[in-house]
């Protein structure tokens, strides 16, 4: 049997939207219109007694029976009540069915009344608990019906373990169920996160090459068009071009549509340095990779190569790939502490660590390395 922690285990009945209203409206919303018509079962044992025993007694019957139904009424009152004070609660009603035995002069009579007993207990006592609880009410109960010889004390010994047992489990199912929708209800608002985050990332990392790409190919223009005119309505063309395929990718990438593969950002990587005036080494052939790995390590190279054009001041870019490995190298002057701390990196982390590898960054006065890699056998 799980120890008891008074104080702590919320009622099974308790209705937190009821707490606040007023104790009739309160009752109501955790249970009192269910409980109300077996109220009407207690005036049988009243019946019977009426005609054979002596006045005094009847009226002594009558009394504690109208404090038995107020107990199991109550228990819809004070499930807001902490657990110790429940214990209480539910040992007043015991004990009411206590005296009625004293009155009547019949040991067993408290076990007609137990279906009251074992209901208030799966609404008041935690359910761990409260199970055998109820297991130990009706075991005692079906003994003494036993000896007292009186089979209708053991059914109706057996019909309280029925409903305690079946108002327990409905309550535990429904528990269950609501903390079920709530999970769900958790689980939409971080699925909406993650995709906002997805969003913002891609379209970080989209929007902030082509738009390096623009402002590079702009300048050039600018510088091209007094000398050669025709140079500049080509990168002026090109401009139109990237201005083009930028919108798209952002539409795209809004639908969770948007591809990015190495080999395309490779050859991105060449025009965008090209126009900034850096010499760039990257290879004509590159190994075979799976879509996850080539769109992981078009990221990358994506985001190095912005980072080079913007912050590096270098000559020189350098692409090296591998089966499972793509670097980014430059001959600048290094990242300064707030660009390696920036979104554009600190999402490729996330997209790396999430597919199980990893991404360095070095960098001093010497250049600047970007390197990712992922694990064999996995992308």
């Amino acid at each position: 049997m799980p120890a008891l922690h008074l104080g702590s285990a919320p009622a099974p009945g308790h209705d937190p939207a009821a707490d606040g209203l007023p104790w009739y409206r309160r009752a109501i919303a955790q249970g009192a219109g269910y409980f109300l018509p077996s109220v009407l079962f207690l005036l049988i044992p009243l019946y019977y007694a009426a005609g054979a025993l002596e006045p005094w007694r009847v009226g002594l019957m009558l009394a504690d029976t109208v404090a038995i139904a107020a107990f199991f009424l109550g228990s819809t009152v004070v499930a807001h009540w902490p657990e110790w004070a429940r214990w209480l609660w539910l040992a007043g009603l015991m004990l009411a069915l206590v005296a009625m035995a004293q009155i009547t002069g019949n040991e067993a009579q408290p076990v007609y009344y137990l279906p009251f007993v074992t209901s208030s207990a799966a609404c008041l006592i935690a359910w761990p608990v409260a199970r055998w609880l109820l297991l130990v009410l009706v075991v005692g109960g079906v003994g003494l019906g036993a000896v007292a010889q009186e089979p209708f004390a053991i059914v109706m010994a057996i019909m309280g373990a029925g409903l305690g047992f079946s108002i327990g489990f409905g309550l535990e199912l429904e528990h269950t169920r609501a903390a079920l929708r709530r999970e769900e209800r958790r689980t939409a608002v971080l699925a909406v996160a993650a995709e906002r985050e997805r969003i913002g990332r891609d379209l970080h990392d989209i929007l902030g090459h082509s738009l390096t790409t623009i402002a590079v190919k702009a300048d050039l223009a600018q510088r091209l068009v007094s000398r050669d005119p025709a140079a500049a309505e080509a990168e002026i063309g090109d401009l139109a071009r990237v201005t083009r395929q930028a919108l798209a990718d952002v539409r795209a990438t809004a639908s969770g549509m948007r591809e990015v593969r190495l080999a395309t950002e490779i050859a991105s990587a060449r025009s965008v340095l090209s126009a900034a005036g850096l010499a760039c080494e990257a290879p004509t052939a590159l190994p075979p990779l799976d879509d996850a790995a080539s769109e992981l390590f078009g990221y990358v190279v994506r985001e190095a190569v912005t980072n080079v054009v913007r912050h590096a001041g270098a000559t020189t870019c350098r692409i090296d790939t591998g089966e499972r490995t793509v670097s980014v190298a430059d001959d600048g002057r290094g990242l300064g502490l707030r660009e390696r701390s920036g979104s554009g990196l600190a999402g490729l982390r996330a997209r790396l660590s999430d597919a199980g590898g990893v991404l360095e960054v070095e960098s001093g006065p010497g250049g600047t390395t970007v390197r990712a890699s992922l694990p064999e056998g996995e992308s």
